[in-house]
């Protein structure tokens, strides 16, 4: 969008927040950007240049909005919607993997050269994979500087900086402001921030608006698997495997975003963590360009215009939700808690948790992959089916991740034994983040088809979702709406 500048313009001069993250005006003679709802007098056109990145600002010589904070805007949808290897690199500089495994590792696991990477993200975001990891790194060192009390010196290692006078450098750069000026205008919004629990970083995780909260918690808290997930305080939390070690985040709906807490072994973690939280949520979504596509079907408009903002839960795991799909292949929802449950128990990693009642991570596909089938309370074939399954994600036969073909991963999981187009799908759509995943055959999207006139077979189904592209897992989610299941309340 950042290359259509009338558009631009407007949305500038009406400050819509829905293209916060979508692109990044910079003010040539000011030499600041800023995000496109930046409440500051908007700049004469001729002033404005658009980027598509904040990194790309960055290379350009800009620093950013002290009255905006652009770094804190929304990701990109473009990034979650598409499925070339430009998005999936995205996502994975998005997950640290930069940090974690330079450049190199980045390319390896896209199957690219590095020059390749360079020249692709250069030409689409303005920006190459060092610049965009810089730009991220400089969003956690503000972060971390800003909520919590560690010293300067750790920050700048767990944000992934290889020196602290770089981390001086990037942060005086990025906002001209030291990392100290940072902290001190923190203190000055927030004077009761140095009282937060040691050890627990505190944030805001943003969103475009509108977000109806009632099925994305409701179904997390519903279908949560004791000592790995609850609902406490108004709050789902979970445990979290991660990079360097574990975690627990506490994730509440506020009004205009999410109240994050999270406790971190390891800080380095940091930037990993919340990009699992904003998939889980689905965050980055633009529940404005959603629905207006959905409510163009007149069967569809009702249900939109009653909750508008519905997203898909996602998951913080995708290999833990394809085992907890198989879990609940034919069973109820108590059921597939209660067999996930006994796994956990069996052959999860205990954890502490002084503020709730988590008590262990969900177990890798290495530690399932061992099990002896003969202590599963499952039928003979849904044995076969679990230990294919862990067994292919144990040895990396199967990948699923941010950075992985969704067709491809499709084809992957349909040759496995007992995966049928409702399991694969389900977790092309929660476990992958396709948008457009989609379940004609599930009897709670047919229920509803047929209560609102909609074809009832999944054939004629699928024929009438066409109208519904690229958004049907979002359209699954306002059919399922029509129930009254504990999956679409948000829980007292």
């Amino acid at each position: 969008m950042h290359t259509d500048t009338e558009r631009c313009v407007r949305a500038v001069q009406s400050k819509e927040a829905r293209f916060d993250g979508v692109f990044f005006t910079a003010v040539r003679t000011t030499r600041i950007y800023c995000r496109p709802s930046c409440p500051a007098v908007p700049p004469k056109p001729e002033n404005m240049e658009f980027h598509p990145s904040a990194a790309s600002c960055q290379r350009a010589g800009f620093r950013a909005c002290k009255r905006c904070r652009p770094d804190t805007s929304p990701g990109s949808p473009e990034w979650n919607v598409r499925a070339d290897a430009v998005a999936r690199a995205v996502r994975l500089i998005q997950d640290g993997v930069v940090d974690r495994e330079g450049v190199p590792g980045l390319a390896r696991r896209l199957g690219w050269s590095t020059r390749q990477i360079e020249r692709q993200l250069l030409a689409e975001l303005g920006a190459g994979p060092l610049a965009l990891a810089r730009a991220q790194r400089a969003q956690t060192a503000r972060l971390l500087i800003e909520t919590t009390s560690m010293p300067f010196g750790e920050i700048a290692f767990a944000a992934g900086f290889s020196s602290i006078r770089t981390f001086n450098d990037t942060v005086r750069e990025v906002f001209a402001l030291t990392p100290g000026e940072l902290r001190a205008r923190a203190a000055r919004r927030s004077p009761v921030r140095a009282a937060a629990t040691p050890g627990v970083i505190s944030l805001r995780l943003p969103y475009r608006a509108p977000l109806e909260p009632s099925n994305l918690f409701g179904h997390l808290a519903a279908t949560a698997v004791p000592g790995v997930e609850e609902w406490r305080d108004g709050a789902y939390r979970r445990t979290l495997s991660l990079p360097y070690g574990h975690g627990i985040v506490a994730l509440a709906p506020r009004d205009g975003h999410i109240a994050c807490r999270l406790s971190l072994t390891d800080p380095r973690d940091l930037t990993n963590a919340i990009s699992r939280c904003r998939r889980l949520l689905d965050l980055d979504a633009d529940p404005v360009a959603v629905d207006e596509r959905l409510r163009a079907d007149p069967l569809l408009a009702p249900l939109v215009d009653k909750a508008p903002g519905r997203r898909v839960p996602g998951t913080v795991d995708p290999a833990e939700f394809a085992v907890r799909a198989v879990l609940g292949q034919q069973v109820s929802t108590a059921a597939a808690r209660t067999h996930a449950a006994r796994l956990v128990t069996a052959h999860g990693v205990p954890v502490d948790d002084p503020e709730g009642g988590l008590t262990h991570l969900f177990p890798g596909p290495e530690a399932l992959a061992a099990l002896d089938p003969e202590t599963l309370a499952l039928p003979r074939s849904r044995r076969t089916t679990l230990l294919t399954l862990v067994r292919a994600l144990a040895d990396g036969s199967l990948p699923l991740g941010p950075a992985d073909d969704r067709e491809e991963a499709r084809a992957r999981l349909l040759a496995l034994p007992g995966f049928g187009p409702w399991t694969t799908e389900i977790i092309a759509m929660r476990a992958l983040g396709d948008p457009d995943a989609f379940l004609p055959g599930d009897l709670g999207v047919r229920r509803a088809a047929e209560g609102l006139g909609l074809p009832g077979t999944p054939a004629a189904l699928t024929a009438r979702a066409a109208h519904w592209r690229p958004w049907r897992a979002y359209a699954v989610q306002y059919l399922w709406a029509t129930d009254d299941h504990p999956i679409n309340h948000l829980p007292a």
